[in-house]
């Protein structure tokens, strides 16, 4: 189970047909990867985070619970900015926002 499956992320972009569905694929995994990215998250941590596990080595449930709710927010964020935004998207004021929102995430608050 990933973090985010591409019929979510359809249903979050209100994109009803399949004929999105390789750009939204690529769109979600480009947001996903810079929200690791701007998080700070190791590969390691990224699998620990997109996995369907309720624990592991490095976070404990509660933990984990937290840090996905938080990252799902960001990926969707992202999702969707770069999804309304494909021609002139800003990349540097969504990198930004994201900051923002990975805040606890990228200081090890979490």
């Amino acid at each position: 189970m990933a973090l985010i499956s591409l019929d979510e992320a359809k249903g979050y972009l209100r994109v009803d047909t399949a004929d999105e569905d390789a750009m939204t694929g690529i769109l979600l995994a480009s947001a996903q990867r810079m929200c690791a990215d701007v998080a700070r998250l190791t590969p390691e941590q990224w699998a620990d985070i997109d996995s369907d596990k309720c624990r592991s080595d490095r976070y404990s449930a509660a933990e984990l619970t937290a840090i996905r709710e938080t990252m799902r927010v960001a990926v969707l964020y992202a999702l969707g900015y770069l999804f309304e935004h494909r021609e002139e998207a800003d990349h540097h004021a969504l990198t930004l926002t994201l900051r923002s929102i990975l805040f606890g995430i990228r200081e090890g608050v979490v």
